[in-house]
C-alpha cells in the first residue's frame, strides 16, 4: 500500500496523467512551468519532452499524437516536437486557460476551463470537426472528468464545491443531462480533483490538499483511501500493459516544507485492480 516514486521533477502543479497505449509509456504536465513529460517504465526512465506555453491538459488522438488544451482556449496537436495550433483561442477565455479534459467514447472532447476574476469556470464540448459548444457555467473549478463503463453517465468534478456530479451521457450525441450530485467529500480533508474510472466501476479521485487518493464503488461510498507523501494529489490515471498499474501525480514541489517531502513526485502502485484504457481523441481540424 505504498506508491513508488518514478519521476521527481519537484513539479510545481504535475497533472493530467494519461498512459499512451501505443507508446507503452506515461505522459503528463506541469502546468505553471510549461514543462511535459513523459516515463517509460520499461528502462525506469523518465524525461522532459516539451517546455513552451503551459498545458492545462491533453488527450491522445488516434494517430498517437497529442492534442494540446491551454491558455486563452488555444488547442495545438502536438507530435515528436512539432507543434500545429487547430484554435488559436476561444474570445470568451483570453483571461484563463483550460483544466482538466477528457476525450469521449466517440473521439470527441468535454473540456474544462479555470475561473477569470470576473466569473466562474465553464465545460466544453469539442467535436469532431472542432466545434466547440458550451455546456456548463458557474463551475468553481473544473476539474477531474470520467465516464461510467456503460457508457451512459458522465462523472465531473467541481473542487471547490467540494462535490463530483453524474450527468445522463448521451453516447450517440455528446449531450448530457440535469446534474445530480454524486460524491460530497468532507469539509477539512481537502478538495477532490481529477479522477479515473476501473474496470469494476469504482471511481478514483485525487483530494488536493487531502494528502490521499479515494476509491469509491459505484454507490458513491467511500472504499479505500491510499495515502501519498505529498498533500496536494492532483490526479490519477491506470496504464501499464494489463491496465492495472496507477499512476498518481502530485503538486507542491516548490514548496515541499509546506506540502509534504514528496510534493511534485509523480507516483506509481499496482493493487491488481484493472482499469479502463483512456479513449483517443479524433479531432480532425
Amino acid at each position: 500500500m505504498t506508491p513508488r516514486l518514478i519521476a521527481d521533477y519537484q513539479c510545481h502543479n504535475a497533472e493530467s496523467p494519461l498512459w499512451h497505449s501505443q507508446q507503452q509509456k506515461l505522459y503528463w504536465t506541469d502546468i505553471p512551468t510549461g514543462r511535459m513529460f513523459r516515463y517509460d517504465p520499461k528502462s525506469d526512465r523518465s524525461e522532459q519532452v516539451y517546455s513552451g506555453e503551459s498545458v492545462g491538459a491533453f488527450t491522445i488522438q488516434e494517430d498517437g499524437s497529442l492534442l494540446l488544451f491551454k491558455a486563452r482556449g488555444a488547442i495545438a496537436r502536438w507530435q515528436a516536437g512539432k507543434e500545429t495550433v487547430l484554435i488559436p483561442e476561444l474570445p470568451e477565455e483570453r483571461e484563463t486557460r483550460f483544466n482538466d479534459v477528457i476525450a469521449d467514447p466517440q473521439g470527441r472532447v468535454f473540456c474544462g476551463t479555470m475561473p477569470t476574476p470576473q466569473r466562474l469556470g465553464r465545460l466544453y464540448r469539442l467535436d469532431r470537426d472542432g466545434t466547440i459548444t458550451q455546456l456548463l457555467d458557474g463551475i468553481g473549478c473544473s476539474n477531474g472528468i470520467a465516464f461510467s463503463r456503460d457508457r451512459q453517465a458522465m462523472y465531473y468534478t467541481d473542487s471547490p464545491q467540494r462535490e463530483i456530479y453524474c450527468f445522463a451521457y448521451d453516447e450517440a450525441t455528446g449531450a448530457i443531462g440535469d446534474r445530480q450530485i454524486y460524491i460530497t467529500t468532507p469539509e477539512n480533508e481537502g478538495v477532490p480533483d481529477g479522477l479515473t474510472m476501473d474496470a469494476e466501476g469504482y471511481l478514483w479521485s485525487a483530494r488536493w490538499d487531502g494528502s490521499h487518493l479515494f476509491r469509491y464503488n459505484p454507490d458513491g461510498e467511500e472504499v479505500l483511501r491510499l495515502p501519498l507523501p505529498a498533500k496536494k494529489v492532483s490526479s490519477v490515471t491506470f496504464g501499464g500493459k494489463d491496465c492495472t498499474d496507477i499512476f498518481i501525480t502530485t503538486a507542491g514541489g516548490s514548496d515541499r516544507a509546506e506540502n509534504g517531502k514528496g510534493a511534485g513526485g509523480v507516483y506509481t502502485i499496482n493493487l491488481g485492480i484493472q482499469g479502463i484504457p483512456e479513449f483517443y481523441s479524433r479531432i480532425a481540424i
